[in-house]
């Protein structure tokens, strides 16, 4: 089973134009960086070439490729590393993807199953990006909306004058607390009567189908409900959903991933640079979002999202389903530019597929 990759076109038509040769050297260069982050030098390269050819010529042909922007050299007489225009040539026009082992589609499936018996969507979720970390040796994160859960009750209580608390409970196990103002006056009986009104119109639907529910008949709840019940029920369906934003919960897991295999200062001055960008979730949670509109696996590179351009990362995320077919969130794995993205892709996009079967069993 091949993994669903979106590609855009090439940059340039003089990249797809490279002949054999040239495509041979960039490849070794390629995989070089992946595999040890170091730059290759044309005698080495020499060395390794399936081809005949002196250390003079490859040197000329890396020249070529550096002038097209497909790689670079970091200090001066070094050898030459991929740029991030080259490792978006090399994935999207060289890069071979492989499948899932069947060791890991085993691993992924029971793990994630037994996280959905009797647990909560976060639970889960949380335990298919724990899943991936594992797996990838980088740092996994998913993006959920808590609009997709469905509803199973909701209650107002009182704690004080002008103040109740809503508590809202879905049928995935997951409760939502949040306080609401009110009016001092406000009856005891107006709180009832607003949970009861929900609680006729909850049962399986979600928050989002609820709240359309209630805005297209709030002409039939002003006659049915006073004024006051009918802005509690507003109130209490606005603070389930929080800020503008905060609808959608972000997870994150595996971040001591990262701090493996650390060559250098910069290296590590790069991680740090990547650990702030975390706790930047709302922008995370927009990153993510754009793969939300496709429907494979989308890669991007370094500068190709200005979240992670200091940093010097790659992020590698898919989509998932309800059983409506609707993308309801998205997964994936950070890590540095040296991913190695051929065997990255097909599990980010395996554990998408696991997860949307989970989504649409319910």
């Amino acid at each position: 089973m091949s993994s669903r990759i979106e590609r855009p076109a090439p940059d340039a038509a003089s990249l797809s134009g490279l002949n054999e040769r040239a495509r041979e050297i960039f490849r070794q260069i390629v995989d070089s960086y992946l595999a040890t982050g170091e730059p290759t030098g044309s005698r080495q390269l020499s060395r390794h070439l399936p081809m005949t050819l002196s250390p003079a010529s490859v040197r000329n042909v890396m020249q070529d490729l550096e002038e097209l922007g497909l790689v670079y050299a970091p200090h001066t007489s070094a050898g030459r590393l991929p740029t991030e225009l080259g490792l978006r040539f090399f994935v999207d026009a060289m890069m071979e993807v492989g499948d899932v082992s069947s060791e890991d589609r085993a691993k992924i499936e029971a793990e994630i199953k037994a996280a959905a018996t009797g647990r909560t969507l976060e639970n889960v979720l949380g335990e298919a990006g724990s899943l991936l970390s594992g797996l990838t040796r980088g740092a996994a994160v998913v993006l959920a909306s808590k609009d997709n859960a469905r509803l199973k009750q909701i209650e107002f209580v009182r704690l004080e004058a002008g103040r109740a608390l809503a508590i809202l409970v879905a049928e995935n196990g997951a409760v939502e607390n949040r306080i609401l103002a009110i009016p001092p006056d406000l009856p005891a009986s107006a709180l009832a009567e607003a949970a009861n009104y929900l609680n006729a119109r909850i049962r399986g639907r979600t928050l989002a189908d609820l709240r359309a529910d209630v805005e297209n008949s709030r002409a039939t709840a002003a006659r049915e409900l006073d004024e006051l019940t009918a802005k509690l029920i507003d109130a209490g369906l606005a603070s389930w959903a929080g800020p503008e934003g905060s609808d959608r919960q972000l997870i994150v897991r595996g971040q001591a991933n990262l701090l493996e295999d650390l060559r250098a200062t910069d290296d590590l001055e790069r991680i740090r640079k990547l650990f702030s960008d975390l706790e930047t979730k709302t922008e995370v949670a927009d990153l993510l979002h754009r793969a939300e509109s496709g429907d494979g696996v989308r890669i991007f590179i370094g500068s190709e999202n200005k979240l992670f351009s200091m940093s010097g990362s790659s992020t590698i995320v898919a989509p998932f389903r309800d059983g409506n077919q609707k993308i309801i969130g998205a997964l994936g794995v950070i890590g540095p530019t040296r991913l190695n993205y051929a065997r990255i892709v097909p599990l980010v996009d395996y554990t998408a597929r696991v997860v949307s079967r989970l989504m649409e069993r319910g």
